[in-house]
Order: C-alpha cells, then sequence, then structure tokens
C-alpha cells in the first residue's frame, strides 16, 4: 500500500517530535503535553501539540502503524484535506473530552491515540464488511465494524475498571467525536 501525503507528513512530524523527546529527556510533556489543569488556564495550543508526543518506541510504533494501516484508505478515498480535517477534529476533539472529565489533573496526557481511534471508527463505517486479519494470539478474520465494536467495548472495560497510566476517556473520546463528525457530515450530503 502506497503511503499518502498527509498520512506521511503526520508520521514524520511525530517521529521528529518523538526524537526531540528523547534528546530533551522528559523537558517537552508539561509544555506540549495535554494537561488539563493548564489548557483551563489558556495553553490551548496544548490539545493540538499533544498528538505528536508519545511515551515510548513501541506507543508512537503502535499509533503510526494504525494509522497507516487504516488511514491510507481514508485518505485515498476522502483526499488530503478532508483526512486533515477529520483527523485533527478527532484529535482535538478527543482532547478536549478527556480535559473536561480532568480539568483538576496536571498529569500530561500524550500521543495520537485519540485521533488514531477516530480514524479507526472512519474505517469501521466506511468499510464495515472488511474482513481484518488478526494474528494475535491465534490468527482470526473479523470484520471492521466488529473490530471497532470490540476495541470501543475493550475502552468502556479498561475505563471503568480504573486502569491507570493510559488515557482510555480519550481513546473514547476520538471514537465518540469521530461518530458525531461522521453522522454530522453524512446528514449534510444528502
Amino acid at each position: 500500500m502506497v503511503v499518502l501525503k498527509g498520512i506521511r507528513n503526520i508520521i514524520i512530524a511525530n517521529f521528529i517530535c518523538f526524537t526531540l523527546q528523547l534528546i530533551l529527556r522528559g523537558k517537552l510533556e508539561m509544555i506540549f503535553g495535554l494537561v488539563p489543569s493548564m489548557l483551563f488556564k489558556g495553553y490551548v495550543y496544548q490539545l493540538f501539540t499533544y498528538m505528536f508526543l508519545h511515551g515510548d518506541f513501541f506507543h508512537i510504533l503502535m499509533n503510526m502503524y494504525a494509522l497507516w494501516l487504516f488511514g491510507s484508505e481514508l485518505e485515498f478515498f476522502w483526499g488530503t484535506k478532508e483526512f486533515y480535517k477529520y483527523y485533527f477534529i478527532t484529535g482535538i476533539g478527543a482532547g478536549i473530552i478527556y480535559s473536561i472529565f480532568n480539568f483538576h489533573s496536571d498529569i500530561p496526557v500524550i500521543g495520537a491515540s485519540g485521533a488514531v481511534f477516530g480514524i479507526l471508527l472512519a474505517f469501521g463505517m466506511l468499510f464495515p464488511e472488511r474482513e481484518l486479519l488478526i494474528i494475535f494470539p491465534i490468527p482470526l478474520r473479523i470484520k471492521a465494524k466488529i473490530f471497532v465494536f470490540v476495541i470501543g467495548g475493550l475502552e468502556i472495560i479498561y475505563l471503568l475498571s480504573g486502569s491507570r497510566g493510559i488515557a482510555h476517556l480519550a481513546h473514547l473520546g476520538g471514537l465518540f467525536v469521530g461518530f458525531i463528525y461522521l453522522r454530522w457530515k453524512r446528514r449534510r450530503l444528502y
């Protein structure tokens, strides 16, 4: 599969930022990560910048792989401009939702996961019958729409169980904002 311009640019920007994080060793997260208590004091730019920082190599690798895997077809289908628009709307929306429910938090949230979950939702909505091959732990074929429901359901379970260290609410926020946006857009087109 060809890597399209939008996907390529987002991946490159994320790896550049991750390299800077490694060089600067933790100095970027409080400034450019999403710190809800700072957001409500005027640090609105964090809703954009937090998507370009990641916790470790596995975090960025999984986000960028999922972005490429599901986003490439969406960018081809929508075009680069619409793809960028959707990606940033879901990422920023995920950050807003997370911050509203954690407005007192001084802990930075980082990663493109909210936007990537929005991409996953769009893929499931636009190509619901597409079969995905999940290899771990055993090979399994699953329809895209079922995969999205399973991933969303797991995120709800993790959130309700109080799982720490991962912003499950941001993941769900990306799914929610993506769903609202696509439903609204569909109504406007017909």
